[in-house]
């Protein structure tokens, strides 16, 4: 028994080296009294997650406690592009006298993934998706974990209102990993009803960085997402006969090997651009050259202009692939950009990133705040900036590994679980407490009296 204790508190002792608690900054004591109460909400979200756009009982949730920490609250908010999709989106303010208005933002969602962390709280739920079927899901990018450090700031800021001044905007934002709960925020007029922010403010917890350590790029720091599809077209007929056909598997390998000339001779190399078939589907039966093979895409980039030259040539070669394969024009290659689909890279405001470092660095010690590098994954929280990054804004990660295991994935060069893997979880009290710190403290700096 008293092994079990110690091992479920060995979070802990990286603090031991913090003051008595009477001695902590507020924001640390204020943070350490409200863990118990936050971890129970976590393991509670965590063990009831929900998908994309059906964020129902978690919303709930997060207004009922944003209300309890002293928010005027709308729930039921956002206007989706997909009439069946209702808005689950929470909008609680929090005001403070005359100010800044300052938007704080966590997501919602969970993922169609069936856990495989063996936790005693794990989800074993599962739901009908979008297209009907029943599959297994799971927080597995750690939501649940945002929320928690979420409410925690919002009664923290309550607590702390001698400190600051002007409007806090927190946003519970559904849909993330869909990538279109921002934009259905928006075009339900968040700005227009409640107020454009001068600061927009985000976090996420990082599946590769122990807890207590807190990341930051400065710059584009997640990437362009374009999603593409492309209907190849031939002529179908009899494997014993393919001189009679035009043959789209063979042209869809084509297309599929031209398409990674663009980034290795059509963009110049500092330019980071990802492209990836992520899918290709043609053919019945063995015997059978099929009329189409479907090829599903997906590209990543940071500058407009690269991304406008990459989509333009993932047109031009699929079409000049088919022309040289004698494909009839009106059997041309259809290349389909998913407008609604589009993620904006996110950029990270230098002149505020570098103020917030400061005022982190002062908090947590300059020993745990770490330049990051950026990543070509998709984040909607860009949405908030708009696209001429007219908000400044700042997404920052939070340690969330233990660091036994970071320590022995370097020196064994095991893997660690990422995000959106099935065996993938924060730890939940470090993590939680210093989404807390971090937020709290970059809240204070921007809104400070």
């Amino acid at each position: 028994m008293k092994r079990n204790v110690v091992w479920n508190l060995w979070w802990l002792i990286p603090l031991l080296a913090v003051p008595s608690f009477a001695q902590q900054p507020v924001i640390e004591r204020i943070a350490d009294g409200e863990l118990p109460s936050l971890l129970s909400i976590y393991k509670d979200i965590h063990s009831h997650p929900e998908l994309s756009g059906h964020e129902e009982r978690t919303s709930a949730l997060v207004a009922k406690e944003l209300r309890a920490a002293g928010c005027d609250v709308t729930d039921h908010f956002g206007r989706y592009e997909n009439p069946n999709l209702k808005g689950y989106g929470v909008i609680g303010v929090m005001k403070n006298g005359n100010g800044p208005l300052l938007l704080v933002r966590t997501d919602m969602d969970a993922l169609p993934v069936k856990e495989e962390t063996g936790l005693p709280y794990a989800s074993s739920v599962t739901a009908r998706n979008d297209e009907g079927k029943e599959v297994p899901v799971m927080h597995a990018c750690g939501h649940d974990a945002h929320m928690a450090a979420f409410i925690g700031t919002a009664r923290a800021l309550q607590k702390l209102k001698e400190q600051w001044h002007g409007t806090i905007l927190f946003v519970g934002q559904p849909a993330e990993e869909t990538g279109n709960g921002a934009r259905a925020l928006l075009k339900a007029g968040l700005y227009s009803r409640f107020g454009r922010p001068d600061f927009a403010l985000g976090y996420h917890d990082n599946s590769q960085m122990v807890i207590g350590h807190l990341g930051v790029t400065e710059g584009y720091t997640y990437a362009n997402i374009d999603m593409v599809d492309v209907v190849v077209r031939g002529v179908g007929g009899h494997g014993a006969y393919p001189h009679k056909t035009k043959d789209p598997i063979v042209l869809s390998a084509e297309i599929i090997t031209a398409l990674q000339t663009i980034v290795s001779r059509e963009k110049d190399p500092v330019d980071p651009v990802v492209l990836t078939v992520g899918s290709i589907h043609g053919g019945t039966k063995h015997n059978i050259i099929p009329d189409e093979v479907k090829l599903q895409i997906t590209v990543r980039t940071y500058k407009a202009e690269v991304r406008d030259r990459v989509l333009a040539a993932i047109d031009r070669i699929a079409k000049g692939c088919a022309m040289a394969a004698g494909v009839p024009p009106d059997r041309a290659p259809i290349v389909n950009l998913l407008k609604d689909q589009f993620t904006p890279a996110a950029y990270n405001n230098p002149d505020l990133t570098r103020r917030l470092v400061g005022a982190w660095k002062r908090v947590l010690g300059a020993e745990n705040v770490e330049k990051t590098d950026p990543a070509m994954v998709g984040e909607d929280f860009s949405e908030y900036s708009l696209p001429d990054h007219s908000i400044p804004a700042c997404d920052f990660w939070i340690g969330a590994v233990d660091p036994g295991k970071m320590a022995e994935s370097k020196k064994n060069g095991t893997a660690l679980p990422t995000l959106h893997s099935s065996r993938f979880a924060p730890v939940p009290e470090p993590t939680i407490r210093l989404g807390i710190i971090g937020m709290t403290t970059a809240v204070l700096e921007l809104m400070k009296r």
